[in-house]
């Protein structure tokens, strides 16, 4: 807000609890009708919110945990993707990040992985719609890799019986082999102000530091 003032440019803030629909829809119409008052030039949207739990294997998944994953990593992604597509006038980028769990079954993580793929299947195909009907807006899937993050956190105090590669994540840390989070934002950057993106595509931050 600071940095806004700094450089007299707009800034609003809205919260809403992405688990929640019926809070999604409320707060976007809102957005929605902003940009419609604003009409900028061109738009990025950011999908990141994500959650890990529930860590366990199924069989033995608490259901309000794995009912939260899906809504946070998967529902609200496509209600706000959905409503923005529906409204934006301009370009548009939407960028959704994802993760290495979309692509390879780890165990532990059933919740987590189903939904960063259905993720990138949603990147893909609305890509796909988007080109078929002539838009100019561009759908991407970012893959940040293992970041030092509070979900790394998470992560390290699961249960062994629940996440078999638990040792693997703790090394991470105690090596330093977690990347810092300002380094892969950097390079997501880069990636949407220097190069011409590719609509659909996964892009992985190996590929591009």
């Amino acid at each position: 807000m600071e940095l806004a003032a700094k450089n007299q440019v707009f800034y609003g803030h809205y919260f809403c609890n992405l688990a929640s629909p019926e809070e999604v829809e409320s707060v976007f119409r809102e957005v929605t009708a902003l940009l419609r008052e604003k009409q900028p030039e061109a738009l990025y949207v950011f999908n990141n919110a994500g959650v890990i739990d529930p860590i366990g294997t199924a069989g033995n998944l608490d259901h309000k945990a794995l009912i939260q994953n899906v809504h946070v990593n998967l529902i609200a992604p496509f209600m706000i993707s959905n409503m923005l597509l529906n409204e934006a006038s301009r370009d548009m980028t939407i960028v959704n990040i994802t993760s290495g769990a979309a692509e390879r079954p780890i165990q532990g993580w059933s919740a987590y992985c189903s939904t960063k793929a259905g993720m990138n299947m949603f990147t893909e195909t609305a890509a796909l719609e988007q080109q078929t009907a002539g838009s100019s807006h561009k759908i991407i899937a970012y893959s940040p890799g293992v970041m030092d993050t509070d979900m790394q956190s998470i992560i390290r105090s699961s249960a062994k019986e629940d996440f078999h590669d638990l040792e693997k994540f703790q090394t991470y840390k105690e090596k330093g082999m977690l990347r810092d989070t300002d380094t892969v934002a950097n390079a997501l950057i880069d990636l949407l102000l220097k190069k011409e993106i590719e609509s659909g595509k996964v892009y992985y931050v190996n590929d591009l530091i």
